[in-house]
C-alpha cells in the first residue's frame, strides 16, 4: 500500500509520445551513408577495363609517383587477364585501341598510355593473354 501512493499504477496510463522517434525518420536527419572516395588509381583501372569491352580481369595495378622540374604525376602498370576466345579478341582490340584512346580522367592529363607486354597461350579449348599495359599520368594544374 505505501508503494502505491509514491508508485502509480503505470500500466492503466497513456503510452508517452515521443517526438524524436518521429524526427529520426526525417530526410535531413538520417546518418549519412560513407561512400569513399574514387582515387585516380580506380578510374585509371576504371577506364581500362572499359576499354577492354568488360572482358578482361585485373591481375596486378602498380602506380609510383614521379615528377619532373615542370610536371608530375604518377605512372600505372596494369596486368590484365583475357581468359577465354572471346575475351582474347577483345584483348587484342585493346592492344590496337590503347595507344591511340582518349581518356577522361577528371584532373589528369594521360600523356603516354602503351602496351609493354604481352603473353598469349592458346592450344586445344584453351586461350588466353595476359596483357601489361603502362600509363602515364600528368597532374592538370
Amino acid at each position: 500500500m505505501l508503494i502505491e501512493t509514491f508508485m502509480p499504477n503505470t500500466a492503466a496510463e497513456a503510452p508517452f509520445e515521443t517526438k524524436s522517434a518521429k524526427a529520426a525518420t526525417a530526410p535531413s536527419m538520417r546518418p549519412r551513408r560513407y561512400r569513399p572516395r574514387r582515387t585516380t588509381a580506380d578510374r585509371v583501372r576504371e577506364a581500362l577495363l572499359a576499354v577492354a569491352q568488360g572482358q578482361a580481369s585485373l591481375l596486378s595495378h602498380e602506380e609510383k609517383p614521379w615528377a619532373s622540374i615542370t610536371f608530375s604525376g604518377t605512372r600505372h602498370e596494369i596486368m590484365l587477364d583475357f581468359d577465354g576466345k572471346s575475351a582474347v579478341a577483345a584483348g587484342e582490340d585493346f592492344i590496337t585501341v590503347l595507344p591511340d584512346h582518349e581518356f577522361t580522367i577528371p584532373g589528369q592529363l594521360v600523356a603516354e598510355a602503351a602496351v609493354r607486354e604481352v603473353d598469349h597461350r592458346f592450344g586445344g579449348n584453351d586461350e588466353r593473354m595476359v596483357v601489361t599495359a603502362v600509363l602515364l599520368l600528368l597532374e592538370e594544374s
